[in-house]
């Protein structure tokens, strides 16, 4: 049975310590510990996580009965940390520099070196922790902003093991992650899983974003290559467990608590509002919307109350103090303001509800008032609809929560416009019983579907996915076997000839093409071969013949310069492959030079029968808008003048349809006396070498993705170390 190992910063077990009662262990209710609980049965699993006790306190003793209990009644794995090393990782790191700024209150964010250190201290005694436990096979799902180093450390250690990890906050744009110090590191932890989940799209995007401008990463259709392995990113928004919260309002418990509500609050309307004693959630805004209402709509003076239940959070962090003193002033202001003997517009709940306070207080609440300012998802929105399965109650929802994006139809509101949340507050007091029902129905439809189960199941399907994908690609890999085979062949043949592309297979890309001249190291390889008189070594190249002439002309070696116009043999002398024509190249540079000027980090370089379009350094959305146009304005210019426009690592290129590289390849494969054919090459252009191979030549794609070769490499790393072999080169 395959095994999966989750890791969270704690553990779904809660452990109190008292010295006259000695251990309690009481399983955690509600979120990540409920909604995975199912998997308990359908894997054989085992959960790593902080056990969240001092462990000095505990001492030898105490550490091994903690330890050996969660082992046995609860499938844990504790990790044990000193006070001052969980108090950097989690009060410090954790949520004084990554919660801040994930959540663009950027002036929340403390950006200190010592918490940064203990940070990477505890994800590496996260990752001893897995590894002590995992076994090849398993799965290993990392969750949440705490462990963001844990996927690379992991990858690094056991390279062959399956990982997810998922981000249960949201992820923040370019322009505020760039603030980070650490983010490099961060990103680069990251993107040691196989995959990486959001709660929604946008949040995707931004982490492509910011892979794409501080590390050059690209994104295409949700993968991006990392040291020649794959990696998707995607969206999974997290569900709840519908029907323990739709059964639990219909509990004698809940209905019991939903009627002394109604007793404290008369037979007027609920207005509820609860969350986390956090500055994320909006409280104050939401507090003064609500006075505002009173004071614009007076005829519900007496007639509405708000139970406003804030749960303590973080209290010995002084923004935090300064938080609940805000929120204390405003209750107070708003009820000595318009409150009666007789009436409280709000009844204020420091403290947290026990589950079955919290469905009846769920089932009582005609509306609910859910505004956070930014929020990953907010369960609470989805919690509240399902304690409503009758079909009454209205959802006044902020824009800012990822649950927006599914519950389309509940009130939504900009949460920082006081006015747009007072009407909507308004609108839900007074709108009529059948919308109501009718717009509940569309959400509870669709929250009762997806599950925070199938939530953790499409998870999991998405990331055995990716990585039966990377098996796949990995099959066509050049193995140690095929190599031997290859070197072999090579060694046994008497005429060889061997074609290799330039950019992306000898030399990697770089932002400036002119910046990609032949390292010392390639040119000695290519020197190398071409001087065994046994080999034939031909390049063939996009770049125009005047670079390849200066860089590599001094070498004894055949040339292909265009994709396939200019031939140069070992003489020196340029041919074109047929006469050619270049009149066309003012109506196109034209067009190409009104495409700069309005994409900063665009250029165009001339060729002598094409011209290529770069965009290396564009923006990546810009980039793929740009691309859509130009390709659209070409359209008649290329049917006119019998041209075509060519995709290449971020450039387009306009050249003769008629010239490729495997017709000019093709003059040198369809010689007899060749005894061994090597071609190697990494892009669109090189697969028309690859399909003019005669049946049993080596042909290999350098990098991932469909191909027409014979075998695979991962980079430019891997074709130098086969060709340093062939050539006998000591490395």
């Amino acid at each position: 049975m395959e095994r999966l190992i989750l890791v969270s910063n704690r553990l779904p077990v809660s452990i109190d310590h008292d010295e006259e009662r000695g251990f309690t262990f009481t399983p955690s209710v509600g979120g990540l510990a409920t909604g995975l609980s199912s998997f308990h049965a359908d894997h054989e699993s085992r959960w790593v996580g902080w056990a969240d006790v001092d462990a000095a306190e505990l001492g030898d003793a105490g550490i091994e009965h903690v330890r050996d209990t969660l082992d046995r009644e609860h499938g844990c794995t504790p990790v044990f940390l000193s006070a001052e090393d969980a108090a950097g990782f989690y009060e410090g790191f954790s949520n004084s520099t990554i919660w801040p700024l994930f959540h663009h209150f950027t002036q929340y964010a403390e950006f200190d070196s010592a918490t940064w250190e203990s940070y990477v201290k505890v994800n590496r005694t996260f990752c001893d922790a897995v590894l002590a436990v995992a076994r090849p096979g398993d799965t290993i799902w990392v969750q949440d902003y705490q462990l963001m180093l844990l996927p690379a450390m992991l990858r690094e250690r056991m390279p062959g093991v399956r990982i997810g990890w998922f981000l249960h906050i949201p992820f923040p744009s370019f322009e505020i992650f760039r603030m980070l110090p650490w983010r490099r590191e961060v990103l680069e932890g990251l993107l040691g899983a196989d995959l990486i989940g959001f709660h929604t799209y946008d949040y995707a995007r931004h982490f492509f974003g910011s892979c794409r401008r501080l590390l050059g990463l690209e994104e295409q259709m949700g993968r991006m290559l990392v040291d020649g392995r794959l990696v998707l990113v995607d969206a999974f928004p997290m569900g709840i467990d519908y029907e323990r919260y739709r059964d639990a309002a219909r509990t004698p418990e809940a209905r019991a608590e939903a009627e002394r509500i109604g007793m404290r609050t008369g037979d007027g309307s609920v207005v509820l509002s609860i969350d986390r004693l956090d500055y994320s959630k909006g409280i104050p805004g939401r507090l003064r919307a609500f006075g505002a209402f009173l004071e614009r709509y007076p005829e519900w003076l007496g007639r509405v109350t708000m139970v406003a239940v804030a749960v303590p959070s973080r209290e010995n962090v002084e923004t935090y103090r300064q938080l609940k003193t805000e929120v204390d002033e405003l209750v107070g202001g708003i009820n000595g303001r318009f409150g009666t003997i007789e009436w409280t517009p709000i009844r204020y709940l420091y403290r947290s509800l026990p589950f079955h306070a919290l469905a009846g207080l769920y089932g009582a609440a005609d509306v609910a008032l859910v505004t956070p300012l930014r929020d990953g998802m907010n369960l609470i929105a989805k919690e509240y609809l399902a304690a409503h399965d009758d079909g009454a109650g209205v959802l006044v929802l902020s824009e800012m929560a990822g649950a927006a994006r599914e519950l389309g139809e509940a009130l939504l509101v900009n949460p920082f416009d006081l006015d747009q949340v007072v009407e909507a507050l308004h609108r839900a007091l007074v709108m009529d019983e059948d919308e109501a029902r009718a717009r509940n129905a569309l959400m509870q439809r669709r929250i009762k579907r997806y599950t925070v189960t199938k939530w953790a199941e499409e998870f999991l399907e998405g990331l055995k996915r990716i990585t039966d994908e990377q098996e796949g690609l990995d099959a066509r890999l050049l193995d140690t076997p095929q190599h031997d085979q290859l070197l072999q062949e090579y060694r046994d043949a008497g005429h060889r000839l061997v074609l290799l592309d330039y950019d992306g297979t000898l030399m990697p890309f770089a932002p400036r093409p002119e910046d990609v001249a032949p390292s010392d190291d390639v040119r000695r390889i290519v020197r190398t071969l071409s001087e065994d008189p046994a080999n034939e070594v031909v390049i063939v190249s996009g770049r125009d013949r005047e670079t390849l002439e200066a860089w590599l002309g001094d070498l004894d070696v055949d040339i292909v310069a265009e994709h396939g116009v200019w031939l140069r043999g070992r003489s020196g002398e340029w041919v074109t492959i047929e006469p050619m024509s270049d009149a066309w190249k003012p109506r196109v540079a034209a067009l190409l030079e009104m495409f700069v000027d309005r994409t900063p980090g665009s250029f165009v370089e001339e060729k002598d029968f094409s011209l290529v379009w770069h965009y290396r350094q564009v923006n990546g959305e810009m980039a793929e808008t740009r691309v859509l146009e130009l390709k659209a304005a070409l359209a008649s210019v290329v049917t006119d003048w019998g041209l075509a426009v060519m995709d290449g690592n971020k450039v387009l290129e306009i050249k003769a349809a008629n010239v490729d590289k495997g017709r000019a390849a093709h003059r040198w494969m369809c010689r007899e006396d060749l005894d061994f054919i090597l071609a190697l090459g990494d892009d669109r252009t090189d697969e028309d070498v690859f399909e003019a191979a005669p049946e049993g030549a080596w042909t290999i794609k350098v990098g991932p993705g469909p191909t027409q070769a014979r075998n695979s490499v991962r980079g430019v790393g891997d074709v130098r170390s086969l060709l340093t072999r062939l050539a006998g080169i000591d490395s």
